[in-house]
């Protein structure tokens, strides 16, 4: 697709800076509450499983209009259809992108025959694991990296409500051996089952890991590799070499990112079972028929990529720090900067023409109410405006109602605080215990002196189960897309990845024989440090 809806090039887009100028720019939250009794109402919107307030952010209703002039100018509907649809969106790869078919009802989405084949033969196998008294498995190793990884990573914690008590899953990763050395310290071969995530079955971290487990099995007294690994791989030669006789494979159109709802989900479903599984599935297939369907007006997904766009393009925030309070979704945070950073972090049109403004922001976080005892201090006070999106769950599984509701508490006064901050004036009338009493008190003051006016956005869960999980993410993807779509760059390949792999197949054969011939000074360098006795 061309690139001549980029957003920069749109009549919106001088309007939204012309409004940004005159009236954007000195938004005041505080202000804007107190003008409008109805702005919570108005910046209200309701999607499948997720209620979000949009209330506390820096934009009015004409930038509302705006944004969603821009978002039609830049294609956006259009874009999504083709997507929706299976037409090749992913131009430099030359695919589609439908991670969507992958959780469709059958009969509904591109490749639906095919998809559903994978997944009722997946779920199949995955009851006989589950069956303990007769498989013997009580732990099960997902060994994958990125996409392969993070997903099934985040998901498992998250719906730990849900997960089979007598298997405990393991998570491996990093081509660090301190990753899976203590992984295999706690484990017996009979009673062990390993999950190789890889399309290729050639990725370097995955395949150096999955050599390391299977020398530890067979070490160890294990005797039967094809009972004891499993893969998720479109590679089924190499697998059979490595001696895996159960694959479940997927599609050229199923990128790591957005691979969780695919056979990369293996260890998903193993841990939350084929019913739940499915719904996890069914509730992000709710939220992109919301997004497919919805006006761009009262479409969550839509409404928050432009708001990443307003935000990082107009008033210039170049971060954005997610704070879930729900522990069981402290692996979010990361998994969101994969999806984002990795779609969004790009710097070339769909054309290849440099862009000239930014893209991506950073994208950080950890559960509150951790985070507030760590960074949260620069969120209230730093020299930085970082807009701040909580999530907040209702209904715990856990029965310790006092806890939930300190949680809550604290989630509402974060956003509170941000948005109201604190005055000298209001600072200075008050008693500060561990101040020093040497300081005269309107220095104190002003040291206690929050701006306030920082924006947030705040969605909320009813309760945590696989189908709100599946439409948080779900809503989180289609985001992602959207802002990609107005800033018309290709959310969907990720060349930034290549480079480095490429320089380290040639310096892992450097680090044995310590040849620095035509590296660059540093590198060499460091390389001589790390190989000399």
């Amino acid at each position: 697709m061309s690139a001549a809806h980029r957003c920069d090039r749109a009549v919106a887009w001088t309007a939204l800076q012309g409004h940004y100028q005159a009236h954007g720019k000195a938004l005041d939250l505080r202000e804007a509450f107190a003008r409008d009794a109805g702005r919570f109402e108005a910046f209200a919107v309701e999607a499948p499983h997720v209620f979000a307030d949009l209330s506390k952010n820096r934009w009015d209703l004409a930038t509302k209009k705006l944004l969603l002039d821009l978002a039609r100018e830049c294609g956006l509907e259009a874009r999504r259809d083709a997507m929706l649809a299976g037409e090749p969106i992913n131009t430099t790869e030359g695919r589609a992108v439908l991670h969507t078919a992958l959780r469709a009802p059958a009969g509904q989405a591109p490749f639906s025959a095919e998809v559903h084949e994978v997944l009722n033969r997946m779920l199949a196998y995955v009851e006989t694991v589950r069956d303990t008294a007769a498989s013997g498995i009580r732990h099960v190793v997902n060994i994958g990296i990125g996409g392969s990884d993070l997903g099934p990573q985040m998901v498992v914690p998250a719906l730990d409500a849900f997960v089979h008590p007598a298997i405990t899953m393991h998570f491996v990763s990093n081509v660090d051996g301190h990753d899976i050395a203590p992984v295999l310290r706690g484990l017996k071969p009979a009673e062990t089952l390993f999950i190789v995530a890889s399309k290729t079955f050639t990725t370097q971290e995955t395949m150096a890991n999955a050599q390391v487990a299977r020398d530890w099995f067979v070490a160890n007294g294990g005797t039967d590799v094809g009972r004891h690994f499993v893969a998720t791989t479109t590679n089924i030669e190499a697998a059979a070499r490595f001696g895996i006789t159960t694959t479940f494979g997927f599609w050229d159109w199923v990128g790591g990112r957005y691979s969780l709802w695919s056979a990369i989900g293996l260890p998903i479903a193993i841990a939350i079972g084929s019913e739940h599984f499915r719904a996890l599935l069914a509730g992000a297939h709710a939220m992109d028929r919301h997004f497919a369907t919805a006006p761009l007006e009262a479409n969550l997904p839509a409404l928050l990529g432009l708001l990443d766009v307003w935000y990082r393009n107009f008033h210039g925030f170049g971060s954005r720090s997610v704070a879930p309070y729900h522990q069981g979704l402290k692996r979010l945070p990361a998994y969101l900067q994969q999806l984002e950073m990795e779609s969004n972090g790009k710097q070339v049109d769909l054309d290849g023409e440099p862009l000239p403004y930014g893209t991506s922001p950073v994208v950080w976080g950890e559960p509150g109410t951790n985070g507030q005892h760590a960074y949260f201090q620069m969120l209230h006070q730093g020299t930085d405006v970082i807009p701040v999106e909580f999530i907040a769950v209702k209904t715990p599984t856990h029965p310790h109602a006092d806890l939930q509701r300190k949680l809550l508490a604290n989630c509402l006064a974060q956003s509170q605080a941000l948005m109201q901050g604190k005055a000298t004036d209001a600072a200075l009338g008050e008693k500060a215990p561990t101040a020093s009493a040497s300081l005269d008190p309107q220095t104190v003051a002003r040291h206690r002196t929050f701006p306030g006016n920082r924006p947030s956005t705040t969605l909320l869960l009813e309760r945590l189960t696989p189908e709100s999980l599946g439409a948080l993410i779900a809503l989180y993807e289609h985001r992602v897309f959207t802002s990609g779509v107005v800033w018309g760059i290709n959310s969907f390949d990720q060349w930034g990845v290549e480079l480095g792999k490429a320089l380290c197949n040639d310096l892992l054969p450097r680090l044995a024989s310590g040849d620095t011939a035509g590296l660059d000074a540093s590198t060499a360098g460091l390389l001589k440090r790390l190989t000399s006795a």
